[in-house]
C-alpha cells in the first residue's frame, strides 16, 4: 500500500498561483497513476488532473492551460501548478494514487483546502 500526505494549500487571492504536492511513501514502485481530485463545499469529487507512471497528462477542461500536473519519480511526489487561479477553484484538493500489482489498488490523501479569495 501507500500512504499519500498533501501540502501546499492554503488561501491566495484570484490571479494569484499556488503549488500543491503529495509525498508518496510505501510501495511507490506499483503506481500507475497518480491524480488530483477537488471537491468544492457542498458539491462532488471531481478529476482535476492525472498523470501516469509514463509521464502522460490529461486535465479537466477547468483548469486546462492553467494547471500543470508533474510528478519527481526520484522523490516519489506530485506536484500541481496552479495558476490564474479562480474564486471557482475553491475545495479541497485531494491526491489519488492507483496501484497495479496482484489487483488494482487506488489510495487517498487526507486533502488540501485552497481558497481562492480577496
Amino acid at each position: 500500500q501507500v500512504q499519500l500526505v498533501e501540502s501546499g494549500g492554503g488561501l491566495v487571492q484570484p490571479g494569484g498561483s499556488l503549488r500543491l504536492s503529495c509525498a508518496a511513501s510505501g510501495s511507490t514502485f506499483s503506481i500507475v497513476v497518480m491524480a488530483w481530485y477537488r471537491q468544492p463545499p457542498g458539491k462532488q469529487r471531481d478529476l482535476v488532473a492525472a498523470i501516469t507512471s509514463g509521464g502522460t497528462t490529461n486535465y479537466a477542461d477547468s483548469v486546462k492551460g492553467r494547471f500543470t500536473i508533474s510528478r519527481d519519480n526520484a522523490k516519489n511526489t506530485m506536484y500541481l501548478q496552479m495558476n490564474s487561479l479562480k474564486p471557482e477553484d475553491t475545495a479541497v484538493y485531494v491526491c489519488n494514487a492507483v496501484l497495479k500489482k496482484t489487483v488494482v489498488a487506488s489510495y487517498w490523501g487526507q486533502g488540501t483546502q485552497v481558497t481562492v479569495s480577496s
